[in-house]
């Protein structure tokens, strides 16, 4: 909330929109009644005045991160969102990839949760070695095969520690807010603390189905909720096409295909 609402505010000044008054009190609100605590605000070097309930340094960290305007939301459902810097040191935030500039990815798409992804999940190159130690510590901590993590990672981020869902699930290991909150997590882009409570989630799902890695990975993708409510892996493409692709790539990981 505090990225969104700064930026929100940046876009509309940088497109020369008159704030209503209304705006920051509404989306103040909000952001309190999530997160608790005072509310923060300071005039930036461009001159906009943000308001958040983080302090300043954490609100701009999480801005950079995040980076999603009210107008990037509709095009982050169709791929990846781009940021980079003109000329005049304006950011602009775009689902076309800049030709002429250096950019970053603030937003991914996730293939593994695409029913109409082309990729072909038996060939599709794998990352056995990247983030080996910190698999190995979470998976031998919470007694869970290191290939089944090394999957969930794969469908969930390709293993780009700073991938963000339009829905904004953060990380590796893609943990909304909630969930990383639960788990005690300060940065969700920090690779140790994303593997090991994504790997800890995933842990007590395993348990909570008895080792049933379809319905564990199913309730990963879509919720415990979902699973309970259908009886099983839940009726969505998305969770359906998920569940068999971390199937896939589970078994690739550990040697088996």
């Amino acid at each position: 909330m505090a990225a969104i609402l700064g930026e929100t505010l940046r876009a509309m000044n940088a497109h020369r929109c008159s704030i209503p008054v209304w705006l920051p009190a509404l989306l103040l609100a909000a952001a309190t009644c999530a997160h608790g605590g005072g509310i923060h605000s300071w005039v930036d070097e461009a001159g906009v005045t943000h308001f958040s309930n983080q302090p300043r340094a954490r609100a701009e960290r999480d801005a950079e991160r995040i980076a999603l305007t009210p107008a990037a939301h509709g095009a982050a459902a169709r791929g990846a969102i781009y940021k980079y810097r003109d000329a005049d040191g304006v950011v602009h935030y775009t689902d076309a990839r800049p030709r002429d500039a250096e950019y970053t990815v603030v937003q991914t798409y996730c293939p593994a949760c695409d029913p109409n992804s082309t990729l072909d999940w038996r060939t599709v190159r794998l990352h056995r070695d990247t983030f080996g130690a910190e698999i190995a510590a979470a998976a031998q901590r919470w007694h869970i095969d290191p290939a089944l993590v090394r999957a969930v990672i794969h469908a969930e981020s390709a293993f780009n520690p700073e991938a963000i869902s339009r829905a904004g699930a953060q990380g590796l290991m893609q943990l909304m807010p909630a969930t990383a909150g639960d788990y005690g997590v300060t940065d969700a882009f920090d690779v140790h603390q994303n593997i090991e409570a994504g790997t800890r989630h995933l842990a007590e799902l395993l348990t909570r189905y008895r080792g049933d890695v379809r319905l564990a990975t199913a309730a990963y993708n879509a919720g415990a909720g979902a699973v309970e409510r259908h009886g099983g892996v839940p009726p969505f493409a998305e969770t359906r096409v998920y569940v068999e692709r971390v199937g896939i790539l589970h078994r690739r990981y550990r040697g088996e295909s």
